[in-house]
């Protein structure tokens, strides 16, 4: 790419400026806004929408022009070397109508507490559903207020039409880090004298490289704007899904970019899906076809998912061939739901089978799309599942809304074995994409209980381990691009060990600290000995798992973004709360609980008193690669690469973006056979 950023340079020096705490719009530093924003990069021939806003504050320290934006601000675009041209004319749309519209910010946390906003006035234009297919550099520069100018610069990449690998696999593991992977392999995996007697399944792929996970205006990303990026090759901002988010009241009206599996279904008529722990409505699944500007617009991007996106025409694929998770208070009728619409009914008008549990899963045909939600909400830990299935009781979480537990619930492999022969079966020779996420090795991570997170990551790696045993009797195996990563990090490290019986019996937190022992004095692992623990929590749940949960040597883990929080460093017999509210104190005044770890030591956190969780972290994330293409996923890079790698190894970047089916004019597919 050496060449492709030489226009890049002035614009890039300008955006340092727009590092602040309080932004009045995270991509638009200036006065006049360009939406997708300098630095944005493209695919060749993916649809996006162009928005352009002119800010007028009205009041604080940028107040300008009296409050009164340029109504006749202009837009022009030019390829490097070429004329500028409207965007009109350059694109052969015609030019929309002038927007209008207010809104509010803080300019910093002083006059947050004071509850003095600054108000800001709009005028603004939006292009729809643009797309560039020639590659090159290019430069669209906003000109308003009688000689303001706000340029960006856009990079689409090289055409690459040629598919190298039929099918993709993208597993997530949701907040997964290196740290977690090495404190997964000590629980579920034995050593001898320091050696691994055997590996996790992900720690065998050939290529490993690392994501940097920076959303567009923080360097801390969430589960949304970092799915975008993935999914997208844009950035986006925190709690965005496939926007670029704008200012305006509508959470549904942001300039939007098209996603792998829109793009995929387009050129190649491909078969795709999606398989979560997590609600489906969840950012990381929801993401493959959400366009919000909010996350939690639950009901509204489930409907997306089937019917294409809310307030105007995009391209309308049909809907997912395999949608399975959790979230069914999205489906069944009631105020969760979309407009209060039975969305059951809905995905089996559409044609699809319907699955609300583990039996009726895996008797699922393989000729039909499938909708399987199988609990309200998230899925019950696998701890939960496999370890203490008496908890399931306590969850009122059935799939048709009745405050029964759901109980049938299948697991991560059971999900995405069953849309793997949907898919192959579907997708036939045009192949497949899957995406299938390990949701709750975040979830967990954020309530601090070490256990449930751990338990979850070795359960994804269980699932990539039968996946590629699955693909290999299939005859798949070497036409299927197989990626193993995350979206986002958090601070989590394991720095020793501790005797927990020990612990236990000291009377006072400073006592309680000597059983912490670090360097020689950390130990061994216990949890694959049998007998090494208290008797009642030994099990057999296959190898690669831990043999006992609760070894009296156990590992000294922590965060390093926290609240307040008591240790004893033991499996929680149940799900964990570190925190709670105080008679006398506000609700968002939180305090340790004092029921969770009562004989452990009090830990003083890291974060404001009003976060019941940890968060995330500024971490590289891993990325573990394997079947063709393999070889273009080693090093350190942006997250909004895998998505150019996966495009470019499937042959999305289209000259014209009309060919679909099997093969095109240039030679067909060629080359699933030809690994890294």
């Amino acid at each position: 790419m050496g060449n492709l950023r030489t226009l890049a340079v002035a614009a890039a020096s300008l955006s340092v400026a727009a590092a602040q705490t309080f932004q009045r719009l995270g991509a638009c530093p200036d006065l006049g806004c360009v939406l997708p924003p300098d630095q944005s990069d493209f695919l060749p021939g993916q649809f996006f929408d162009l928005r352009l806003e002119i800010h007028a504050p009205v009041n604080g320290s940028e107040a300008f022009n009296a409050g009164k934006p340029d109504e006749k601000f202009t837009v022009t675009i030019a390829k490097e070397g070429g004329k500028p041209k409207s965007i009109a004319q350059f694109f052969n749309v015609p030019e929309p109508e002038l927007e209008k519209w207010d809104f509010h910010w803080y300019e910093d946390l002083f006059a947050q507490d004071a509850h003095t906003p600054s108000f800001v006035n709009v005028a603004a234009k939006i292009y729809r559903k643009l797309a560039i297919y020639e590659p090159g550099n290019y430069v669209v520069t906003l000109s308003y207020y009688g000689g303001k100018t706000t340029t960006a610069n856009w990079v689409v990449r090289p055409l690459d039409t040629r598919k190298k690998a039929k099918n993709v696999i993208l597993f997530i593991g949701d907040g997964m880090t290196t740290n977690m992977i090495t404190a997964a392999r000590l629980l579920g995996h034995k050593s001898i004298n320091g050696k691994y007697q055997s590996l996790m399944q992900m720690d065998k792929f050939p290529v490993v490289g690392h994501q940097m996970t920076h959303s567009l205006d923080s360097f801390i990303t969430d589960s949304a704007n970092s799915a975008s990026a993935l999914y997208s090759g844009h950035k986006s901002s925190v709690n965005a899904l496939g926007v670029y988010a704008d200012s305006s009241p509508s959470y549904f009206d942001d300039p939007k970019v098209e996603t792998i599996v829109e793009i995929l279904k387009r050129t190649w008529n491909s078969a795709w899906g999606a398989v979560s722990t997590a609600s489906i409505a969840d950012a990381t699944p929801i993401a493959l076809t959400g366009h919000s500007r909010s996350r939690n617009e639950y009901g509204p991007l489930v409907d997306q998912a089937l019917n294409s996106v809310t307030n105007y025409s995009w391209t309308n694929q049909g809907g997912p061939d395999v949608y399975f998770g959790g979230g069914a208070e999205q489906f069944f009728p009631g105020n969760a739901s979309y407009k209060g619409k039975d969305y059951y009914e809905a995905f089996a008008n559409a044609g699809y089978d319907i699955s609300l549990n583990k039996t009726s899963l895996l008797e699922l045909g393989n000729s039909s799309r499938a909708l399987g939600i199988f609990c309200q909400s998230h899925f019950p830990v696998w701890l939960d599942r496999n370890i203490f299935p008496a908890n399931l009781a306590t969850f009122k979480n059935d799939p048709l809304g009745s405050k029964k537990p759901a109980l049938d619930l299948p697991g991560l492999k059971e999900m995405t074995l069953k849309a793997v022969d949907i898919l192959h079966a579907r997708g036939g020779a045009n192949g497949f994409f899957l995406m299938s996420e390990g949701a709750s090795i975040d979830k967990q991570m954020h309530a601090l209980d070490y256990d449930r997170a751990l338990g979850d990551l070795l359960e994804l790696d269980d699932t990539v381990r039968a996946t590629i045993a699955h693909l290999r009797r299939l005859g798949e195996l070497e036409n299927t691009l197989i990626i193993v990563t995350a979206d986002h990090g958090h601070g989590f490290d394991v720095y020793g060990g501790v005797d927990t019986k020990y612990l236990a019996a000291q009377d006072d937190d400073r006592s309680k600290r000597a059983a912490v022992g670090v360097y020689q004095q950390s130990g061994l692992s216990q949890y694959t000995s049998p007998g090494s623990g208290s008797g009642a929590l030994s099990f057999d749940t296959g190898p690669n798992f831990p043999v006992t949960w609760d070894p009296r040597y156990t590992l000294a883990q922590g965060f390093s973004a926290n609240p307040d929080r008591r240790e004893d460093f033991r499996v929680h017999a149940a799900p964990r709360k570190v925190v709670s509210s105080s008679p006398g104190f506000d609700a968002d005044d939180l305090f340790v609980n004092a029921k969770d770890a009562p004989d452990g030591f009090v830990v003083n956190g890291t974060l404001p008193v009003s976060e019941s969780s940890g968060v995330h972290s500024l971490t590289d994330v891993p990325l573990f690669a394997m079947g063709p293409c393999q070889e273009t996923f080693g090093g350190v890079y942006s997250n909004v690469e895998v998505f150019y790698k996966i495009a470019n190894c499937l042959g999305l970047a289209r000259p014209d973006g009309k060919y679909k089916g099997k093969g095109d004019k240039n030679g067909g597919w060629g080359g699933y056979k030809t690994q890294g």
